[in-house]
């Protein structure tokens, strides 16, 4: 009985070597993508149980990033070409339609929390009015609270 059954050991270590290193592969691209105000889409949300989308909002920019199996996308919009942001609420979840002043495709963020779309479109709007201004950019608050807490 040794010998007929001798393959199933290393069979079920393989099985899990290859989910522990497809588990790392998810964990590792779920992680936020740069430093700063990086918002993350639920895992829950259509479109995101691998890899959530995430949003990264600088005070020139606002980046769509969504990881994939093999590299990622990008989009990427100038605070200034923000025309208008707009939050779909929902019972859980929010969605966030960035849409540009070039009339482009709007950059569409599904299934965000309620609060941090809110903040997302907080942020850019800030951002947009210092921008228009000429002003500089405010410092961050206290940790974990961002600019917009002041």
């Amino acid at each position: 009985m040794t010998g007929e059954w001798s393959w199933i050991w290393p069979a079920a270590l393989a099985v899990v070597a290859v989910t522990a290193l497809l588990g790392w592969v998810v964990w590792r691209k779920g992680r936020p993508f740069a430093a700063g105000d990086v918002f993350c889409a639920s895992r829950l949300s259509r479109g995101n149980h691998l890899f959530p989308t995430q949003v990264l909002i600088t005070p020139s920019a606002v980046v769509q990033f969504t990881p994939r199996w093999i590299g990622r996308q990008e989009e990427s919009i100038h605070i200034a070409h923000v025309a208008s942001v707009k939050i779909d609420t929902r019972l859980l979840l929010s969605d966030v339609l960035i849409e540009t002043s070039g009339g482009a495709n709007p950059v569409r963020c599904h299934g965000h929390r309620k609060q941090d779309a809110v903040r997302m479109k907080s942020l850019i709007e800030r951002y947009q009015t210092v921008y228009y201004r000429g002003g500089a950019i405010p410092a961050p608050g206290p940790a974990g609270t961002g600019p917009s807490s002041r």
